[in-house]
């Protein structure tokens, strides 16, 4: 079998001597023409921690390509920084960019023909967006994390990026000083590397070596560590006997494999945004992912990892115990996880994970079954009158599993953080965020400034929040986003007003506005929707695309995209 089997196209066919003079003028060799091309795809841009070492790392790889007597091709698509963008317009931005890192990298993998393909990513939206492209290509390809930060210290406080929003709440609440404000922010990123906690960067690259789309302990070396170095001249040998097998990535990216992600992502602690992150994949890859197979594992799998941003402990500690391989032999040797299931590395779960030792009692990062932090899932999903279409809930256990109280209505995240800082939010409120929804934001943003605020002001186990905005997987409290049909679509969310009473019950699984239908019917008769700010652009592309939450956030559902279309243009003309 040809290992060129794309790239020949143009580097075999003596009609396209254009193509051919070209790659000869960038550099190639008439020998080179004739093996497989590797596009080697970097995140890597600069003023990020996670994203501003990819491209020495894709270096690396380029290197280990070539050693593998293949032809590396050295491509860049975008990033947005969650964390520089969070409580700003510019956080519109970052779910929109995992469409656009999928199709870019789509499009000149697919419009140069490489053979396979290696993404090298660090921040929450590269890592969906590369597995998505890779899905949708289905040439052997595998992903690259760019590894975590380590902790920051300042006085002796383990610091992390969260540090720094949190401050800001204390700050805000006079429980900080100026000097120290300043000092947990020059402190909290020493370097390179993704957000140290179980947030969505190392959530999404732990599901995605659970998914087998990177080789193991991808996701728990550190970015800049000499084992990551080594993952990454390493690269080129694991792609080409992906080339040799021909194993492609609907070979790997089964059901069951989403289902040993779900354990594993619910095992961790991981971000809620897993949920839009893995439903997206998963369609991808022709593989149908709801908000009940979340639901599912979380009925029986536990909490077990004392983790940020619920727990004590970052991901350079879970690397220093064995990272995600030990904790994953630990759940295979539990019966939690399927181990005959096809990786990037040419063998099964079970085989990568043969001589790895699992975790034990050495150690208290991870808890054992018999004593775990929580007995089920820490995302719940939750449907009523307020979420016909499903809500996600991420629930520690900590800040208990119901709330009922008076709701406190904001149209926006801006109007919210101006409540805080005047001191309207009150024990006992449930706190309403809406219109920041997919196509109401647009976008999406996450509400991380405001949720860590109210942590810092102290208010974090005395309110409830909900919102059809998301949640950075920073965020922790009792919180539930993804609220669907958003407001913007006029669902129930819009028509709240102060003091409603509203029940979440993460028992139940329900979320209920107490507010009779023949009300509801006439809120609902004189609800408006309001006039979108956004006239052109990738924005206004966004919101005529999207499909919701529950979906994924999905922007290629021929069903959904044309209703989307119809209801957007008749709003923003």
């Amino acid at each position: 079998m040809a290992l060129n089997k794309y790239s020949r196209i143009y580097t075999q066919d003596d009609s396209l001597p254009a193509s051919q003079a070209m790659l000869i003028g960038s550099g190639l060799s008439e020998e080179d023409l004739r093996k497989p091309f590797v596009g080697i795809c970097s995140t890597g841009f600069d003023g990020n921690t996670c994203n501003m070492h990819l491209n020495a790392l894709a270096d690396d790889v380029k290197q280990g390509v070539n050693q593998a007597g293949m032809v590396g091709l050295r491509f860049n698509t975008i990033g947005v920084s969650d964390g520089i963008t969070n409580g700003t317009p510019g956080m519109r931005y970052s779910l929109v960019s995992r469409e656009v890192i999928a199709d870019s990298i789509e499009t000149i993998t697919g419009a140069h023909n490489y053979d396979a393909l290696a993404c090298v990513v660090g921040c929450d939206k590269n890592m969906p967006g590369s597995l998505m492209a890779m899905a949708r290509l289905n040439r052997p390809s595998l992903m690259v994390y760019g590894g975590t930060i380590k902790g920051g210290d300042f006085k002796g406080q383990k610091l992390n990026i969260v540090s720094c929003f949190e401050a800001y709440g204390k700050k805000l609440n006079g429980a900080i000083s100026d000097e120290d404000y300043k000092g947990i922010i020059r402190n909290a990123c020493p370097g390179p590397g993704a957000c140290g906690g179980m947030y969505t960067a190392n959530t999404m690259a732990s599901a995605a070596e659970a998914l087998g789309m990177s080789i193991p302990f991808s996701s728990s070396s550190t970015a800049i560590s000499a084992e990551k170095k080594q993952e990454c001249l390493t690269t080129g040998q694991y792609l080409l006997r992906l080339l040799e097998r021909d194993i492609k990535p609907k070979d790997i990216l089964v059901r069951e494999a989403f289902e040993n992600a779900l354990v594993l992502i619910t095992v961790l602690g991981g971000s809620t945004n897993a949920v839009l992150h893995l439903i997206a994949i998963a369609h991808a890859a022709g593989v149908k992912l709801t908000l009940q197979d979340f639901q599912e594992v979380s009925n029986r799998v536990p909490v077990l990892a004392d983790l940020k941003p619920s727990g004590k402990y970052l991901m350079e500690d879970l690397s220093a115990l064995g990272g995600v391989p030990a904790v994953m032999r630990t759940l295979l040797d539990e019966g939690l996880l399927t181990g005959d299931l096809l990786t990037v590395t040419g063998q099964t779960v079970a085989e990568n994970l043969a001589d790895i030792k699992p975790l034990g009692q050495e150690q208290d990062l991870l808890r054992p079954l018999s004593n775990p932090i929580k007995a089920d899932g820490h995302i719940q999903t939750l449907f009523g009158n307020l979420a016909t279409k499903g809500a996600v809930a991420k629930i520690s256990g900590k800040e208990g599993h119901k709330f009922e109280g008076p709701a406190i209505v904001f149209d926006s995240e801006e109007e919210l953080n101006e409540g805080i800082t005047l001191g309207k939010i009150k024990p006992g409120h449930v706190v309403v965020i809406r219109y920041v929804g997919p196509k109401g934001g647009p976008g999406m943003p996450e509400m991380l400034k405001p949720t860590s605020a109210i942590m810092g002001a102290g208010l974090g186990d005395k309110v409830a929040l909900i919102t059809d905005g998301r949640f950075s997987g920073g965020t922790h409290g009792f919180v539930i986003g993804h609220v669907c049909p958003e407001a913007y679509d006029g669902g129930t969310i819009a028509l709240v007003e102060d003091d409603d009473l509203i029940t979440l019950d993460a028992t139940t699984n329900t979320i209920h506005l107490h507010v009779a239908d023949t009300l509801l019917q006439l809120r609902r008769d004189k609800w408006q929707r309001p006039a979108s700010e956004v006239k052109q652009g990738v924005l206004l592309k966004y919101t005529r695309t999207v499909s919701d939450a529950s979906n994924g956030c999905i922007t290629d559902l021929e069903e959904e995209s044309h209703v989307n279309e119809r209801e957007t243009s008749t709003s923003i003309a």
